[in-house]
């Protein structure tokens, strides 16, 4: 068995990694969603094996104690990788990675010769792979990124790299060789999108180029050595149909409702906690967005991924090493206010940027969307005007909740529940102000968990609250239809209805 494979065989799944299963439910009259301190370590501590006498038994003996490489396996990756440098520094071309293997595999070969080593057929092909990931790739990572179960990738330190599969994070069995080539792999990912870390900057956020979301804190902020969380994005393209059928996360009847919105223009807040699917959410919801509208989206760390064809994607930068060349996201927001938007995306609000966007949907910018940190959709509403304050213009406190009670239409609560499922656990619209100066709302759907499943899941289902929107005249002006019926409670299902 290889190196890769046993890799492989340690990242198991855990009980119930299953427990989303697929639905066919779809709504009446409605059209059906159709594919569109003491610190584990990730190797146990085992007695030291005895000398190996040749390089495929060192192989086999570092797989036999949890995947950690001998010296003597390292020894040969070293020089082959240290060969490569001094012969070929010039030759090398990332975009052509054929030939890179081609010119590793023949110093393989060399290193083999002169030291008499043996190695099997599948030991010798790890090996190749793992210089041409320190050569082209992020190492030890590689193996991770290419797993398509995992979603997140999360290093505490060089020596434990947890991953997240079926909402579930696991210890993974991969770990970095040492703390300088995890602190090269990361200096690979921010170089690729032109930012640095360093001990003047020890936090950075960037992305790797299919998407994925990369956070890194290094020393002395981090104490423990370098820390890299990565959040996976699917190379598969989720639809409606996904939410709803395969991950219920949604019902029908919300879907629906959510769909008639962003069609309507309603302006829509998704709120949720760090890893419950905002984002994802966020780029289902753009896909019900008829194409011939202009689009401009504003993030931090460039992650949604809009179908759309007429799309402008705006990132924010750091500044420079001089301290200079900032552009934040207001910035952004600010600029495409004048770049003739139908709707603007703003990827997640967390400072004075909130008041710019809130202007912008209060000006004509109708349909415009965002996600937000927060426990619930009240919740939601406090740390928005708490954000406008930071925008420094020193607004009333009045001012500020009657312009959110008319830009924002609908909060979106997105959660992630025990177990690791995530769900659509509350839809409320604004609803307007009271008399004493609060912004009221009215909860339209939830999500009634009614207990855990015997693999530690969260289970239960969704209802509508039996309350007709504020809205409804406008969905139907806008070519919307949307039934009553839609909106009347249902009855808690059966225990093998649950989901």
């Amino acid at each position: 068995m290889g190196l890769l494979d046993r890799v492989k065989q340690n990242q198991t799944v855990p009980p119930g990694g299953a427990g989303n299963g697929p639905a066919t439910a779809t709504l009446p009259g409605a059209t059906p969603y159709t594919p569109q301190t003491s610190i584990p370590v990730a190797q146990p501590a085992a007695p030291a094996p005895a000398a190996p006498t040749s390089l495929s038994q060192a192989a086999a003996a570092a797989r036999q104690v949890g995947g950690d490489l001998s010296p003597a396996f390292t020894a040969a990756k070293v020089q082959i990788h240290a060969k490569l440098i001094e012969k070929f520094a010039d030759e090398i071309d990332s975009s052509n990675k054929p030939g890179v293997r081609e010119k590793i595999v023949e110093l393989a070969e060399e290193y083999f010769r002169s030291t008499a080593m043996t190695m099997t057929k599948n030991d010798k092909e790890r090996l190749v792979e793992s210089v041409l990931d320190d050569v082209l790739g992020l190492g030890p990572l590689e193996a991770l990124l290419a797993d398509p179960n995992i979603t997140e990738i999360m290093a505490n330190h060089p020596k434990q790299i947890y991953v997240e599969k079926s909402g579930e994070p696991i210890l993974s069995s991969v770990t970095f060789e040492s703390e300088r080539q995890m602190r090269q792999v990361i200096d690979r990912i921010v170089s690729l999108v032109g930012r640095r870390v360093d001990e003047s900057t020890p936090i950075c956020d960037a992305r790797l180029k299919d998407g994925s979301r990369v956070n890194v804190v290094i020393p002395p902020i981090a104490l423990k050595g370098p820390a890299l969380t990565i959040r996976k994005f699917s190379k598969e393209k989720w639809g409606p149909a996904d939410i709803v059928n395969r991950f219920r996360s949604s019902s029908p009847e919300i879907m629906t409702f959510l769909r008639a919105c962003v069609r309507a223009r309603l302006n829509i807040l998704v709120s949720g906690g760090t890893g419950s699917g905002k984002t994802t959410l966020l780029n289902i919801l753009s896909s019900f967005i008829p194409e011939n509208e202009r689009l401009i989206t504003c993030e931090d760390a460039a992650e949604l991924q809009l179908q759309q064809p007429h799309w402008i994607q705006l990132e924010s930068r750091p500044p420079n090493v001089e301290g200079k060349g900032a552009v934040p996201i207001r910035e952004l927001v600010k600029s495409c206010l004048r770049m003739r938007p139908d709707r603007i995306i703003v990827g997640e609000c967390r400072g004075g940027e909130a008041l710019d966007m809130l202007q912008a949907m209060n000006t004509g910018h109708d349909g415009s969307m965002s996600t937000l940190h927060a426990n619930n959709p009240r919740e939601c509403l406090v740390r928005l005007e708490t954000l406008v304050l930071q925008a420094g213009q020193d607004l009333p406190s009045r001012a500020i909740r009657e312009t959110i009670s008319s830009a924002i239409h609908l909060i979106v609560q997105q959660s992630r529940l025990r177990g690791g499922v995530r769900r659509i656990v509350s839809v409320a619209e604004v609803t307007g102000m009271s008399k004493d100066g609060e912004v009221m709302t009215q909860e339209l759907f939830t999500f009634k968990q009614i207990g855990v499943s015997p693999e530690g899941k969260a289970v239960g289902f969704h209802t509508a609250l039996g309350a007709l929107p504020m809205r409804a005249e406008h969905l139907r002006a806008e070519g919307e239809e949307i039934a009553d019926s839609l909106f009347a409670p249902v009855r808690q299902p059966s225990p093998d209805k649950l989901y």
